[in-house]
């Protein structure tokens, strides 16, 4: 089965590399050129290559389902493997792993560049070819490239065949955020961490996010409300340093004892939560022989470092279909929009659920218990309750679905009546933050 795919990013590059493995002729169409002679790699267009990247177990488990060189790659390669909560340590165990997204990409596209029957080419995909009602192909440049499969993993930006498909799903996340790069100096220990993506830290009306990555290098993330023009000045690297300074969490990483900074500040830019789903507006299949991939179908709030991990789920999901069904590409798209609908829909949903009711806090909102609690106070929640961790702990690694945290919704709910309401890091309030900014950034 000839099968041409569209984008070379961590779900394209997967599954073409996994189909090749499979003895079918893969072409990856992508208009990057990959890592310079250099090593740099600007990866122009993908707004999150250079921001921080949690991979969470189910990239692990990914990696060695298909294609367990490329884990070892990436260990070579200095990405460092972490469990996610409550789950105790095993010989052999699959992990998740702390590394920038740029080390775990460049494993991948080398595991690309030398596996048989698989071709990178660089270009744009102009439009996908179709005769006789099912997709034939793509053109490229201009030029033809012919396919019995065309894959769509061009991103949520992408635009190729959208309009084929029913009207996806966008929520704006309501943040934005800010991130900057930086490596432990010669001999100095990491910081203190909370979790097993660094150190997460919830303030009224602001975050902040410290994330190990590999070989010593680490990012600092500061999210806001997206309307919160104030804290906008923390794209200025003095007023970013000076946050960073005020705030404990990110004062005991940054410490130029400790670190110094690799990049400028890095500005985000505005974050979606978005679904959208193989079938036309009739509930078909869009176009036979074309399928949607990662975050084609759907994006989540970064902050939760879910991304490459439902992205990933997808591409093995679908490959398992693809060889169950090799024969009925409509049937095999009908049953991954179902598998996607089940397995996949319901993190989307989470987060816009949850990202709603945290901005209407931030902007001085209380709990709300005469609704259901959004995850984030489920999850909080046992901090107050240990006993709640069997539950939370699953959900928060994403071995059970956000529904599963239904069977602690009312102890929650009880604990917030009783009046606890979670512990504020020590730091400056989010009217504070902003004076520090505004007298910090220059003009």
């Amino acid at each position: 089965m000839r099968t041409a795919v569209v984008g070379a990013g961590p779900s394209g590059l997967y599954v073409g590399i996994a189909l090749a493995r499979r003895g079918h002729p893969v072409t990856v169409v992508d208009r990057d050129p990959g890592p310079a002679a250099d090593g740099s790699w600007a990866r122009r267009g993908v707004m999150q290559f250079h921001h921080p990247h949690a991979f969470r177990q189910q990239a692990g488990e990914a990696l060695a389902a298909e294609m367990p060189d490329v884990w070892e790659a990436l260990l070579a390669a200095g990405a460092e493997p972490v469990l996610p909560p409550g789950v105790p340590e095993q010989p052999n165990q699959v992990t998740g792993l702390r590394c920038r997204r740029m080390v775990f990409e460049r494993a991948l596209r080398a595991a690309a560049e030398q596996q048989p029957g698989l071709e990178l080419r660089l270009g744009h995909a102009d439009r996908v070819c179709a005769e006789r009602g099912r997709a034939s192909g793509l053109l490229v440049d201009g030029a033809r490239l012919d396919a019995d499969l065309v894959i769509d993993a061009s991103g949520r930006a992408g635009r190729l065949g959208r309009e084929l498909r029913a009207a996806g799903t966008d929520r704006d996340c309501g943040l934005a955020y800010v991130s900057r790069q930086y490596r432990l100096r010669p001999g100095a220990e990491p910081g203190p961490m909370n979790s097993p993506i660094g150190l997460v830290s919830f303030y009224p009306g602001y975050l902040t996010i410290v994330f190990p990555h590999d070989n010593g290098v680490f990012s600092t993330l500061v999210a806001r409300a997206g309307t919160d023009r104030e804290l906008a000045g923390l794209r200025h690297v003095e007023a970013f340093d000076a946050a960073a300074r005020a705030i404990p969490p990110l004062a005991a990483w940054t410490d130029p004892d400790r670190s110094e900074p690799l990049t400028g500040v890095l500005p985000g830019g505005r974050l979606y939560n978005s679904y959208q789903g193989q079938l036309d507006d009739s509930g078909r299949v869009a176009l036979p022989g074309l399928v949607f991939l990662g975050d084609a179908v759907c994006t989540t709030n970064p902050a939760a470092g879910r991304g490459v991990s439902t992205s990933l789920l997808q591409a093995r999901a679908l490959i398992r279909l693809l060889g169950e069904q090799p024969a009925d590409l409509v049937g095999c798209a009908e049953t991954f929009d179902g598998w996607c609908t089940e397995h996949i829909r319901p993190w989307f949903a989470d987060h816009v659920r949850t990202d709603t009711d945290q901005i209407r806090r931030w902007a001085g909102g209380k709990i709300d218990l005469d609704r259901p609690l959004p995850s984030d106070l489920i999850v909080s929640a046992a901090q107050a309750d240990p006993s709640m961790m069997p539950v939370v702990g699953p959900y928060l690694g994403m071995q059970a679905p956000p529904a599963s945290l239904d069977a602690v919704q009312q102890r929650a709910r009880e604990i917030y009546a009783g009046g606890w309401r979670p512990p504020v890091p020590a730091g400056p309030s989010r009217d504070e933050l902003a004076e520090l900014v505004t007298a910090a950034a220059p003009g």
